[in-house]
C-alpha cells in the first residue's frame, strides 16, 4: 500500500474489524465492506459471524465478501489467526471490549483481569503488532473505540474497571502516532455516547436515552459513518486525537 493518497479513501483496502460481529463493530464493518474495503471480520460466536457476513454483502459486489477469524478472547491470548490478520492490514478498528456495570466494592480480582486485558492490552497488543507492519508498508490506519465519557480521566460509581481500561486507550492513540505518523501510520480513539445497540434491553434504553442531551440514542450507523470518515483519511490530520461523539453529553 505504498504511496497511497488520502483520495483513495478505504477502497481496495485490506480492513480487520476485531469485535465486528455485533454492535458499533458491525455496523463499521458493513459501512467498510460497503465502500470497497476487503474485509476481515472477528467474532467469537461462528453463527453471529455467519449473520455479519450475510449484513455485509447486502448491496455489495461479490469481490467485497468478508472473511471471517472466529475466536474467544476471552482467556487472555490472541490466536495467531488473528496476529497475522493484524500485521496483514491497513486498517485495523478495535471495537471489542466487554462492559462491567459494577460498583468498586463490587468488582473482584477476576473481574479487573478481565476489564483490563480485553479493553487494554489486548487493543495494545494487536495495535503494537500492526503499527510495526504498516510502518514497514509506509502506510495504515487505527482506530481505537472508547467508552463513553472517556476521552478524559473522570471518576465513576458504576463502571470504573471498565471506565480506566478505556481511559488508557488515549494514551495508547497518542503514543502510536508519536512513534509512528512520521511512516505513515495514523491512529485515533473515538468515544461514542449513547448508542442503541442489540445488547440493550429495553430497560436500559430508556434510561439511557432519558439521560441523552436529545432525549434519544444515536444510532450505530451515526458512528460507522464518522469511523469510516476517519479511516479514509480524516485521521492523518488528526493523527493521535481524541474524538468525542455522544451530541454534546453532560456529567451524569
Amino acid at each position: 500500500m505504498q504511496g497511497k493518497s488520502d483520495a483513495d479513501g478505504v477502497h481496495g483496502t485490506a480492513a480487520l474489524v476485531v469485535g465486528g460481529s455485533g454492535g458499533l463493530g458491525l455496523a463499521v464493518a458493513r459501512r467498510l465492506c460497503g465502500a470497497g474495503a476487503r474485509l476481515t471480520i472477528h467474532g467469537k460466536d461462528q453463527e453471529r459471524l455467519d449473520a455479519a457476513v450475510r449484513a455485509c454483502c447486502h448491496g455489495a459486489a461479490p469481490e467485497t465478501r468478508p472473511e471471517t477469524i472466529r475466536a474467544d478472547l476471552g482467556g487472555g491470548s490472541v490466536p495467531d489467526e488473528l496476529l497475522e490478520a493484524a500485521s496483514a492490514c491497513d486498517i485495523l478498528v478495535l471495537a471489542y471490549g466487554p462492559f462491567l456495570h459494577a460498583t468498586l466494592e463490587q468488582t473482584g480480582d477476576d473481574d479487573w483481569q478481565r476489564m483490563c486485558w480485553a479493553n487494554l492490552a489486548l487493543p495494545g497488543m494487536l495495535a503494537g503488532r500492526a503499527a510495526r507492519a504498516m510502518a514497514a508498508r509506509g502506510f495504515g490506519r487505527i482506530l481505537f473505540f472508547g467508552g463513553t465519557r472517556t476521552d478524559a480521566i473522570r471518576g465513576f460509581r458504576m463502571n470504573a474497571a471498565y471506565a480506566a481500561a478505556k481511559t488508557g486507550l488515549g494514551v495508547l492513540a497518542k503514543s502510536l502516532a508519536a512513534e509512528y505518523s512520521g511512516r505513515g501510520v495514523s491512529c485515533a480513539l473515538l468515544c461514542p455516547g449513547f448508542v442503541d445497540t442489540e445488547y440493550l434491553d429495553q430497560a436500559s434504553r430508556a434510561e439511557l436515552a432519558a439521560k441523552a442531551p436529545r432525549g434519544r440514542l444515536i444510532r450505530p450507523e451515526a458512528i460507522a459513518e464518522l469511523a469510516v470518515a476517519l479511516l479514509s483519511g480524516g485521521m492523518d490530520l488528526a493523527n493521535g486525537s481524541i474524538i468525542v461523539a455522544d451530541e454534546g453529553l453532560y456529567a451524569l
